[in-house]
């Protein structure tokens, strides 16, 4: 009989974050196929603004973005967090109408949703040159120097960032720079500090799309490790801090339970109001993202914002 030696990523982040105190999971987690699914629907919900808000920018502005990309000698196009393209699909039919040299690499943590984003590119832009990388972000930036023949683009949209705390995001912006030669360029979106009540109606839908993405951790956890979650007696909550800019997601134990995870031989024990902490989005603004850039050894080259200013664009090099 083979023996088990090591665990998987998401098995170890089960047994560290549920033994915790206070619990949490990451929320990369989420994303299986029915994560995938969900996250699309709250990408359609009027109430998250980000998608629209970016879809703005990129549809009304991307002749200005390309401006800077090397079209005479041609790049590498990279997306970190590609999802299913659809704000990207905006500038690569700019990129493809202008006839710029460029090859298309999307990474993302999901084959699932990479195998339907290479798909919908070859029905809707067949002329799109693409290569799909899957992996975490991390994984695929010690990869990147690989990519030094010339020009390299690095999208990152949607403030995936925005998942990060600030020390992490660093640690994510230092990644990046360390693979990016002088003539690199890094494209990335950050949501902006607005009105409270607005950032948390686009983390609490009344239409519980944002509650059913957060519990398809305990769905996977369900399905894949032989787990007895009750997912009823669990209430989404969302804070946001207007102070830190920081919204939080938690999933609450309504009453005290026990929770056998049989794969993991792992039971666990929640108290009546006891969380466990699953989601991180950031908001920022100028001088915050000015900051990151600064302790990452990058700069600001230009910034890109959407008509009421909700979310920005920013283009950052390394500092010379």
């Amino acid at each position: 009989m083979n023996k088990k030696t090591k665990n998987t990523e998401f098995e170890n982040n089960v047994i560290q974050g549920l033994t915790n105190n206070p619990k949490y999971l990451s929320s990369k987690f989420i994303y299986d196929s029915q994560g995938d699914k969900l996250f699309q629907e709250i990408m359609a919900m009027p109430s998250y603004y980000l998608t629209s808000c970016e879809f703005e920018i990129l549809k009304n502005q991307s002749q200005e973005i390309t401006k800077t990309f090397n079209n005479k000698e041609g790049f590498d196009l990279i997306e970190l967090g590609a999802g299913d393209g659809k704000k990207t699909k905006l500038l690569l039919k700019h990129l493809v109408d202008k006839q710029s040299n460029f090859k298309y690499f999307p990474v993302d943590i999901s084959q699932n949703i990479l195998d339907s984003l290479e798909k919908s590119l070859h029905d809707e832009i067949p002329e799109v040159d693409v290569e799909t990388l899957q992996g975490t972000y991390f994984d695929i930036l010690n990869e990147l120097s690989t990519y030094n023949k010339r020009q390299k683009v690095i999208l990152v949209l949607g403030s995936n960032i925005g998942n990060l705390m600030h020390d992490k995001a660093v640690n994510f912006l230092e990644k990046i720079q360390e693979n990016m030669s002088d003539q690199d360029l890094l494209f990335m979106g950050f949501d902006q500090k607005k009105d409270p009540e607005i950032i948390l109606k686009a983390y609490n839908d009344p239409e519980g799309i944002t509650e059913a993405f957060n519990k398809n951790l305990l769905s996977r956890i369900n399905r894949e490790f032989d787990a007895d979650f009750d997912l009823d007696s669990f209430k989404h909550w969302e804070t946001y801090n207007p102070e830190t800019g920081t919204a939080k997601s938690f999933l609450v134990s309504q009453k005290s339970q026990k929770v056998n995870i049989k794969a993991l031989d792992l039971q666990v024990n929640f108290n009546a109001w006891e969380s466990i902490h699953t989601e991180i989005s950031q908001k920022y603004d100028d001088e915050t993202v000015e900051w990151l850039a600064g302790q990452a050894n990058l700069e600001i080259d230009n910034i890109f914002e959407n008509e009421n200013g909700f979310y920005k664009n920013y283009i950052f090099k390394t500092k010379p």
